[in-house]
């Protein structure tokens, strides 16, 4: 009987793992697509992926677009996300900051995450200049292409980083080959001075800012980041780096953060470049 038991867990499992692996596919093609191309897309057998779309579908968390039999992410999504914003308290003080550093420095102002092993933007203000700078919100990225990537690793050891980024993803978008012992020596001073800085790794005439917000046990668990152009954000880098040094100071205190009376403050951290 036990065993019989734990093959039904087991199962229910599997099936939840799958319906979880179905939604975020269809997050990450952003575009509505047949059960069979999502079974294709995730290499999972048609006969489970149409059971698990029709159940979802029931539950609202799925819906279909168009008449072709396409499904894509489903409003309940929307109103689970709305409930989960509400309480969490880095969404709901980040917006304001976000609007405050936007419309101080005119650049796109984001706050980024990490999502397994990758990094992405989890919200963003578009500057206010002509020319605007943005990325999509909720792509993955490869951390070691961002300037936040060195913050948010910052409280793993040098094996649990090499462990975690895939090797693959050292390869930057202009084809060469960033060493990872390169990238960890990053880490460790992004972590001592507070910050990371430089030019774009996947845009390049963009100049990336990137700040580390802490939770209450001094992990860094997200970052305020200015994307500028490259002559902008060189000009003024200063000012630029205060503005997000400042927030992300604000925000990690009402997060319960005790600041080390040691640390780089934010005057002198904006004072380097």
């Amino acid at each position: 009987m036990d065993d019989v038991s734990d093959d039904m867990t087991n199962r229910r499992a599997r099936g939840l793992d799958r319906a979880f692996e179905i939604m975020n596919y269809l997050r990450l093609k952003r575009t509505p697509l047949r059960p069979n191309e999502i079974a294709s897309g995730i290499g999972a057998p048609r006969s489970s992926v149409y059971e698990l779309v029709n159940l979802l579908m029931r539950q609202g968390v799925l819906e279909y677009r168009g008449e072709d039999g396409r499904v894509f992410l489903g409003r309940k999504l929307y109103f689970l996300g709305m409930a989960y914003a509400e309480q969490f308290d880095l969404m709901r003080e980040c917006d304001k900051l976000l609007t405050h550093i936007a419309e101080e420095t005119r650049e796109t102002a984001q706050m980024c995450l990490l999502e397994g092993n990758k990094y992405t933007v989890a919200q963003m203000k578009e500057g206010l200049r002509p020319f605007r700078i943005s990325s999509n919100v909720g792509d993955p990225v490869s951390i070691a292409w961002t300037a936040s990537g060195r913050l948010l690793v910052a409280h793993m050891s040098d094996e649990e980083i090499l462990d975690f980024i895939p090797k693959e993803d050292f390869q930057l978008p202009n084809g060469q080959w960033l060493d990872p012992v390169q990238f960890i020596a990053e880490v460790r001073e992004a972590a001592r001075v507070g910050y990371y800085t430089f030019n774009s790794a996947v845009e390049n005439f963009t100049h990336c800012f990137a700040v580390p917000v802490y939770q209450a046990d001094n992990i860094c668990i997200a970052t305020l980041c200015l994307v500028a152009p490259r002559e902008d954000g060189l000009k003024n880098h200063a000012s630029y780096l205060k503005t997000l040094l400042d927030a992300a100071a604000d925000l990690s205190n009402r997060l319960g953060h005790v600041a080390d009376e040691h640390a780089p403050g934010a005057a002198r951290a904006a004072g380097r470049r």
